[in-house]
C-alpha cells in the first residue's frame, strides 16, 4: 500500500508544504510503508496524479493536504476507483466537509489517526461530470461564495468580512435568477433565489441547511427557494443556514431524492464543494458508494446512525 500526500501550496494563502513534509516524515519514522509527498502545480493537477498512481492496481491512500478545494480535487481523482481511498488532512481555510463530523472533526488533523484509520464507502454527487462529496448549489449563495475571494484579500476587509461585502454586492445585483428546476416529480419554473443539493451538511463557511444529512445514506437533501424579496431573504436566510428550513415550507421547499435538473436562461455559477463551475444546464445525480473515505481511528460517526 502506498500513501500519497497531495499538498496544495496555495491553500489558506500560505505554503504549508514544509510543515506537511515534516509531519509526514515524523509519522513514518516508526512505520513501514511507501509514501510520497506531492505538491500540486496547478488546478486539477491532483486528479491526474492520483489516476496515474492508481493505474497499477496497487492499493493507494490519498491525503488531501489543503482545504475543501484540495479535497474536492482528490475526490475527483479517486471517484469510482476501488483501489483508492481518500481523506482530508486540513491545512487550508475552508474545511466544510470535516465540520459534518462534529466533535470528531479534528481527528482528520491527527495524522496518526488517519494512518491507522479504516475505510468506509460514501456517496458522491455527479454534477455535470464533476464529483462532489459535500454540497452543490446554485443561486445567490453560490454567487456570494464565488466572489468572496475578490473582497476577503483586501487589507481593510479581509477574512470573514469578505462574505459580508460579497453578500451586499450580490444582493444589489439581484437576488433571483430565472430557472427551471426538476426534482423527483417537482417542477418549478421562474425566478429562484437558490437551489441546494446536500450530500453533506456544511457549506459557505457555516451554512448548515441539512443537519441530518449523511454521505452514506443514498439520499440527497434538496432545498429550493423560489422568488423572494430582500426582506424575506433577510428574515429566513439565518433559519435556512441553521437547519430550520422544514419549519417554513411556504418559503423553502425541502425534498429528498437522488437527482436534480436545472436549466438557466443564461450561464450561471454552480458551487461544487466551494469550487466554481459555469453552465446553462445542470444535472446532479447521487452515485452510491462512489468513494472510499479514510475514517480516522477513533471516529464513531459511521457507527452511530443517529449522528
Amino acid at each position: 500500500m502506498k500513501h500519497l500526500f497531495i499538498v496544495n501550496p496555495k491553500a489558506g494563502g500560505k505554503d504549508k508544504s514544509i510543515a506537511v513534509t515534516r509531519a509526514v516524515r515524523e509519522a513514518f519514522q516508526n512505520r513501514d510503508g511507501e509514501y510520497e509527498i506531492y505538491v500540486t502545480q496547478g488546478p486539477m493537477d491532483a486528479v491526474q496524479k492520483i489516476q496515474r498512481e492508481a493505474a497499477n492496481g496497487e492499493h493507494l491512500r490519498v491525503y488531501a493536504c489543503g482545504g475543501d478545494g484540495t479535497f474536492n480535487e482528490c475526490v475527483c481523482g479517486a471517484a469510482l476507483l476501488k483501489n483508492v481511498a481518500v481523506a482530508p488532512f486540513p491545512t487550508g481555510t475552508g474545511n466544510d466537509f470535516c465540520r459534518m463530523f462534529g466533535e470528531e472533526k479534528d481527528l482528520f488533523r491527527d495524522l496518526d489517526a488517519l494512518l491507522d484509520g479504516t475505510e468506509h464507502p460514501i456517496d458522491l454527487i455527479d454534477c455535470n461530470g464533476r464529483w462532489s462529496a459535500n454540497i452543490c448549489s446554485v443561486g445567490i449563495d453560490a454567487r456570494i461564495g464565488t466572489e468572496v475571494h475578490q473582497y476577503s484579500s483586501l487589507p481593510v476587509i479581509g477574512g470573514a468580512g469578505g462574505y459580508v461585502v460579497s453578500a451586499i454586492v450580490n444582493v444589489f445585483k439581484g437576488i433571483n435568477r430565472p430557472m427551471r428546476v426538476i426534482a423527483k416529480g417537482y417542477v418549478s419554473e421562474g425566478p429562484h433565489a437558490l437551489v441546494c443539493a446536500c450530500n453533506g451538511r456544511f457549506y459557505g463557511g457555516g451554512f448548515n441547511p441539512s443537519p441530518d444529512a449523511r454521505p452514506d445514506d443514498g439520499v440527497l437533501d434538496i432545498f429550493i427557494v423560489p422568488d423572494v424579496k430582500l426582506f424575506t431573504l433577510a428574515c429566513y436566510i439565518g433559519k435556512y443556514a441553521s437547519g430550520k428550513a422544514d419549519r417554513y415550507p411556504n418559503v423553502i421547499t425541502h425534498l429528498k431524492g437522488d437527482s436534480l435538473h436545472i436549466d438557466f436562461e443564461e450561464e450561471n455559477v454552480v458551487n461544487i464543494d466551494g469550487e466554481a463551475m459555469y453552465a446553462k444546464s445542470v444535472d446532479m445525480k447521487l452515485v452510491p458508494r462512489a468513494l472510499r473515505l479514510i475514517v480516522p481511528k477513533g471516529m464513531r460517526f459511521f457507527e452511530d446512525k443517529t449522528r
